[in-house]
């Protein structure tokens, strides 16, 4: 039996490397870029626990769930962890982290998600990188949900690590991720004595093994489908042109949350304001009276494939959110959605207006 799947040739290290380098192009960096075989939050982690320890004093922004993880992370490693928390429906602006900075000078460390897919929010990475720089401190950012969506720019952000993964905006797969590394970031990883060493978290046995080394020999079997996967998206991406991604995303954005406000019934953006909203997901708020997950699943009845869900935790009693990210960064995906959401909230007594929602779409998508 063959398989275009199985049996295939193994993935040399010269075609390893030169995904690297798309990668590299994809962000525009100069910095060392390495491609991590797992999910992102392998890089995600391994990062923390590399460039972190005891002496560490981190500033962590919290727009979301994901911020809550680095900050546990951060104290797990030893740091003294100072949080920024932000309401979920807006964004962290530089003035508020220049204002902690002010409070906490002894701050070295910062690490922030640039777009939160959960709650809907994005933040000003550029403004925020000056602050940073300011400061002195070593910049971490979680691009995950954001590259391919809007501009990710670690050399011109001045951010130190850079994780992004594939699974979103990239419409690519997710058991592959990658992250740039500054020089500065290594060194800082050079010194901590708590850096993973002789294990999967660490980023230093890459860098040794692997990036010193020239790449020319791996370090291990790569994991050879999730790498010509994501080469495939790479190449997607590159056929379409970055730009035309990026303002698809933006578009479909803004159409969810213009025919979320014409549709009426109650339905509201969670995101307060719009330059604060995520061009990969659109959150919204319930009426009064409704709770989110029901109507998500009400909404999901009759088209359980649309990329609707409840908010997690404490938010899927208010809170929807549509993805439209990747293989569902569509017009018509936006429509069902917005479709789907109205029939629910109907049976449900509320007054909506899906012709009215349907025009709002349209004059931004046509």
């Amino acid at each position: 039996m063959t398989h275009p799947l199985l049996d295939l040739p193994p993935l040399t290290a010269a075609r390893f490397a030169a995904i690297e380098d798309r990668v590299a192009r994809l962000l525009d960096t100069r910095q060392d870029v390495l491609i991590t075989q797992g999910e992102a939050l392998l890089p995600l982690e391994g990062a923390i626990r590399a460039a972190a320890g005891p002496g560490t004093v981190a500033l962590n922004v919290i727009t979301g769930p994901y911020g809550q993880t680095f900050g546990d992370w951060l104290r797990d490693s030893g740091a003294t962890v100072h949080d920024l928390v932000v309401p979920f429906d807006s964004a962290v602006t530089a003035d508020q982290v220049r204002a902690a900075f002010a409070e906490h000078p002894e701050i070295d460390f910062v690490s922030l998600v640039h777009a939160e897919a959960a709650t809907g929010n994005t933040n000003p990475v550029a403004e925020i990188g000056e602050a940073v720089r300011e400061q002195g401190a070593l910049f971490y950012l979680d691009a995950v949900a954001s590259v391919g969506a809007e501009p990710v720019l670690p050399d011109a952000w001045g951010v130190d690590l850079c994780v992004i993964g594939a699974q979103k905006a990239m419409g690519g797969p997710a058991g592959v991720s990658a992250i740039s590394v500054s020089e500065r970031a290594w060194q800082r990883m050079a010194v901590n004595p708590d850096a993973p060493r002789r294990s999967y978290l660490s980023l230093l046995d890459w860098k040794e093994r692997w990036i010193d080394g020239g790449r020319k020999a791996l370090p291990h079997a790569p994991a050879q489908l999730e790498m010509e996967a994501l080469d495939a998206c790479l190449e997607r991406i590159e056929a379409d042109g970055l730009d035309t991604v990026m303002a698809r995303h933006c578009d479909l954005a803004r159409a969810t949350r213009a025919g979320a406000i014409a549709l009426g019934g109650g339905l509201e953006p969670f995101v307060r304001e719009e330059r604060d909203a995520a061009p990969v997901a659109t959150t919204l708020r319930v009426p009064p009276g409704t709770v989110a997950s029901e109507l998500v699943a009400r909404a999901l009845e009759g088209d359980p494939a649309l990329p609707v869900a409840a908010g997690g935790g404490a938010l899927a009693k208010e809170m929807i959110r549509v993805n439209h990210y990747g293989t569902d960064a569509t017009p018509l995906v936006v429509r069902r959605a917005l479709v789907a959401l109205g029939a629910a909230m109907a049976r449900q007594g509320l007054t909506v207006d899906l012709e009215a929602a349907a025009a709002a779409v349209d004059e931004i998508l046509l």
